[in-house]
């Protein structure tokens, strides 16, 4: 399993289920343990496979919760209503494209790659999904 360098504060359970109902969103349990260990940070490993024809994109940073410049609530309010409904990201690549993370009901838990610069037709003809899981996603990176 890949290595993550942070310097975000440790977080707790608490910190997490507020901003679960500040957000009105549930986290994955899996995600939720990559908070509590992590909250955020620098993969060591970073690079993963976006599809075929997108070829493949790497980890800029995962986001953490607490005051730090890029944290899960300023990201999602930024791009709420750019980002389908039932998602939040939970990271970004160098080029300013999203990795998703499911939170609805149909998508809880999936990981998808969102490309910010595609005009999509459909709301998720932008999105690609990268993994079943978020322990599979972060397990996959390379």
């Amino acid at each position: 399993m890949t290595k993550v360098i942070s310097e975000n504060p440790k977080i707790s359970l608490q910190d997490i289920k507020q901003f679960e109902q500040e957000y009105d969103v549930t986290l994955p349990q899996q995600y939720i343990a990559f908070l509590l260990e992590y909250n955020g940070g620098y993969p060591h490993e970073s690079s993963f496979q976006i599809s075929d024809d997108e070829g493949e994109s790497l980890i800029n940073k995962f986001y953490g919760l607490g005051q730090m410049k890029s944290n899960l609530g300023k990201v999602f309010e930024i791009l709420e209503g750019e980002i389908p409904e039932g998602f939040i990201s939970i990271a970004n690549d160098p080029a300013g494209n999203e990795i998703l993370l499911g939170v609805s009901e149909e998508f809880h838990g999936k990981v998808y790659f969102w490309i910010h610069d595609i005009e999509p037709e459909d709301e998720m003809d932008n999105m690609f999904i990268l993994a079943n899981s978020f322990d599979e996603f972060f397990s996959n990176l390379y």
